[in-house]
């Protein structure tokens, strides 16, 4: 069993100490710490977090390899100090049978990069007319906890309540794309003075607003938990507040892209920024940023590759997404920590600690303290690099931050005390 020093980290943005992990687990947390043949790394002026975690991602596979793969997906979110991720239903064929969730599952377990939790389709080929075996899919060997047509928003209300019934069987959770469809029929970006001006077809807040004020009543009703994907508009943030004054079990996510980015970048015409929910306004994205700071937004979570054939093209034909597993954690810090809405112990609460607890991932969003997972993750947040998507483990390319400045790099990524991560290189 390998013996690893962590020296000098500052843990949760602490006062520095060092971390001693004997195989699989954090034996110590101190200072002068030291093991026989143990390998040192040098962390002072670093940020130790707990391994995050991410509740939405995208790895595609099986059927979309061309955008993204088990293997290259993991070795992203390993490169962006991920050490589970909660891979989405809508590959081809769906993961709506144990058989399929069982396949992730797998590969995950093979590549060995991070772990890997199959989220379900809450129904059969997310065509939203028949319930998926959910109970089948739970008890598989992928241990299925989180359901989601993501991609496509669960709109009967009948087929939702009967969901959210389902898995309260087993403390699951349904997590909703909440996006009406008869409301967004040709929709191309936000409804807004942006669109009006270029003539695009907009996307109304009131599309994604009504799906959640329905849904967390549905909650209320069945006593079960709902979660919120990518939420996106400031009047979804005064429902979500809402609901949880009322003690509704819900939880939200917000994406890094609507913490940073506004509609005026569709101005340039450039799919980059076309994304399912869409760019909102400047007042939105204060919002979002404000509510993930209060804790009415619950965590961080990515979104969606694309492959360069599906974004280098025109607008009406681009499909729609941002990969962000590896920049995640930069925007975050330049949007929240740098601003001074959030210490590096929020941030570990919002992408590490609350998304392994929503979904129920065992051994992750632990405390860096004796005895636990040695899940971890180093960054240098002192960092200023322009984005190269040249260089992104990931297999697709379309970030919207290509050229730009951000904070901070991941320097090393631990899952279980092995290194997946040294020195910014995957091992």
């Amino acid at each position: 069993m390998s013996k690893t020093v962590i020296r000098g980290a500052q843990v949760l943005g602490g006062e520095p100490q060092d971390v001693l992990i004997d195989g699989e687990t954090i034996i110590q947390v101190g200072t002068g710490l030291s093991a026989d043949g143990a390998e040192v790394v040098e962390a002072g002026g670093k940020v130790l977090l707990p391994g995050l975690v991410d509740l939405h991602t995208h790895l595609r596979e099986p059927g979309r390899e061309d955008s993204e793969t088990v293997l290259t997906g993991t070795r992203a979110a390993a490169s962006g100090g991920y050490t589970a991720v909660f891979a989405m239903a809508n590959t081809f064929p769906v993961a709506d049978t144990a058989g399929v969730v069982e396949q992730v599952w797998r590969l995950g377990k093979e590549h060995g990069y991070c772990d890997v939790r199959p989220v379900g389709a809450v129904t059969v080929g997310l065509d939203g007319q028949k319930l998926a075996e959910l109970g089948a899919m739970h008890e598989s060997a992928a241990g299925v906890t989180v359901f989601s047509d993501d991609g496509k928003c669960v709109h009967d209300a009948v087929i939702m309540r009967r969901a959210l019934e389902y898995v309260k069987a087993f403390d699951g959770v349904v997590a909703q794309h909440a996006q009406e469809p008869r409301l967004t029929e040709g929709a191309q970006m936000n409804e807004g003075v942006v669109s009006a001006e270029l003539g695009l077809g907009g996307w109304p807040a009131v599309a994604e607003e009504s799906i959640i004020a329905r849904d967390v009543l549905l909650a209320e009703h069945v006593g079960s938990r709902v979660h919120i994907c990518h939420l996106s508009t400031a009047g979804s943030v005064e429902i979500v507040r809402w609901a949880k004054s009322r003690g509704i079990r819900v939880t939200a996510e917000v994406t890094p892209h609507h913490l940073l980015l506004t509609d005026e970048l569709v101005r340039s015409y450039n799919p980059v920024y076309k994304v399912n929910p869409p760019l909102r306004t400047e007042r939105d994205v204060l919002a979002l940023r404000e509510a993930l700071a209060d804790g009415t937004i619950d965590i961080v979570a990515t979104t969606t590759p694309a492959p360069h054939e599906d974004k280098d093209c025109e607008w009406a034909a681009a499909a729609m997404g941002m990969v962000g597993l590896e920049t995640a954690l930069s925007v975050v810090q330049e949007t929240m920590v740098d601003t001074g809405l959030l210490d590096w112990a929020g941030v570990a609460e919002r992408m590490s600690h609350a998304p392994a607890r929503i979904g129920r991932a065992e051994g992750h969003g632990r405390p860096v303290s004796a005895g636990e997972p040695a899940n971890l993750t180093l960054v240098d947040t002192a960092y200023r690099g322009s984005v190269d998507p040249a260089g992104f483990a990931s297999r697709s390319r379309n970030t919207p931050y290509e050229g730009r400045e951000l904070p901070g790099r991941v320097t090393h990524t631990w899952l279980r005390g092995k290194a997946t991560l040294v020195d910014g290189k995957l091992t």
